[in-house]
């Protein structure tokens, strides 16, 4: 009897009818397929009592925002500070975000998203919740594992638009930020790429390290402004103290596990790009993305998605660098369009979810989408 008969006759009649490559992905990832059921378990009980489901929604939400969105603002801090301890970034990050949220909670009284949910859709905290809006979370926790960098804000806010123009009025500016950072990230790389970047060789000035740490921390600031409002959309607009210590201190020892984590999977997102590992090009991809965010939050409080404009940045980066030095500094120009076009597709894939979970649970939306584009 030869090997791969005697190898087939152990199979398991399981394991007869799956392909092998399959097979292996589900063994590999058997205890995430098990906490996976047992969220949407959870969403199933919780969903109609809407005390519990506001909070078992926030702490679904809360962590796979965080996981996803890690990728474009401490994506590159981690990816170059991998020696140092995970608890050392951890605190830094993690006190940032607490001073970000509570200094919002005391001037806006007990709003903790800078008002970006007071914009029209979404001013109004949910009395009830369906199945789907609990769930939301869950299916972006399976993107994320999928290391798809899929817009937060599409998929969290869109299940609690409570019209159509709240939906495209936060397509519309996430798709101009993505045009405004392609064309900044590439006008900038243009430039850098044989000036900045020709000194970037051997080990960075000591000043280089506090630096990052200003800029990644300052970065992270204003990412919660724009973003916290992913999370916070399930509970009150108007925290007391009690609930807003939930909010704050989840969100604090979530940080705590990804930064142990060093990311997760997603994190390949950020260290396949070229040269993020060195502190002075992960400190000028902070700085820039930065600028762009800040430029975004002062225009309107509507929300938007920094996904997309994080893409935008990194795709601009690296045709940039491919154009002024493609053998040295960046990659093929084909490569690097092949790059771009996966991460947007995958992006895309997000936004196509999104819009479906929005449909699927709020009629008079689906309806309001269904007219705008002529049916």
């Amino acid at each position: 009897m030869s090997d791969s008969q005697s190898n087939q006759n152990n199979q398991s009649p399981i394991e007869k009818f799956i392909p092998t490559g399959f097979y292996d992905v589900i063994k590999q990832e058997r205890v995430f397929i098990g906490l996976i059921g047992l969220f949407f378990f959870i969403a199933g009980v919780a969903f109609p009592y809407a005390e519990l489901a506001m909070w078992v929604g926030f702490v679904f939400a809360g962590y796979s925002a965080i996981a996803n969105d890690s990728i474009q603002t401490i994506g590159t801090f981690l990816a170059s500070n991998m020696d140092k301890k995970w608890w050392v970034l951890w605190l830094w990050i993690g006190g940032i975000f607490l001073v970000t949220v509570a200094s919002s909670w005391y001037i806006y009284d007990g709003d903790v998203t800078y008002q970006r949910l007071s914009s029209k859709g979404f001013s109004e905290a949910p009395t009830e919740f369906s199945f789907l809006q609990v769930a939301a979370p869950v299916f972006l926790l399976i993107l994320t594992r999928m290391r798809m960098p899929v817009s937060t804000t599409f998929l969290l806010l869109s299940c609690f638009a409570t019209s159509a123009e709240g939906i495209t009025s936060v397509l519309g500016k996430s798709l101009q930020g993505y045009g405004i950072a392609l064309v900044a990230g590439l006008a900038v790389w243009l430039l850098v790429t044989n000036t900045l970047e020709k000194k970037f060789k051997g080990e960075p000035h000591k000043i280089w390290l506090p630096l990052q740490w200003i800029i990644s921390g300052s970065l992270w600031a204003v990412w919660v402004m724009q973003d916290a409002a992913n999370i916070a959309v399930y509970l009150p607009r108007s925290l007391d103290f009690s609930q807003f210590l939930g909010f704050a201190l989840f969100i604090f020892f979530g940080l705590g596990l990804l930064f142990y984590l060093r990311g997760d999977k997603i994190q390949e997102i950020v260290t396949e790009k070229s040269r993020v590992t060195d502190v002075r090009s992960a400190t000028i991809i902070d700085f820039v993305y930065a600028i762009l965010l800040i430029y975004k939050l002062t225009v309107s409080t509507v929300p938007m998605s920094t996904t997309w404009v994080f893409l935008g940045l990194l795709a601009g980066r690296e045709i940039g660098m491919s154009i002024m030095d493609g053998k040295e500094k960046g990659r093929p120009m084909g490569k690097v369009f092949s790059m771009v076009f996966k991460d947007l597709s995958y992006a895309l894939i997000g936004l196509a979810v999104s819009i479906i979970l929005a449909i699927s649970i709020n009629a008079e939306v689906r309806d309001q989408l269904l007219e705008m584009i002529g049916y």
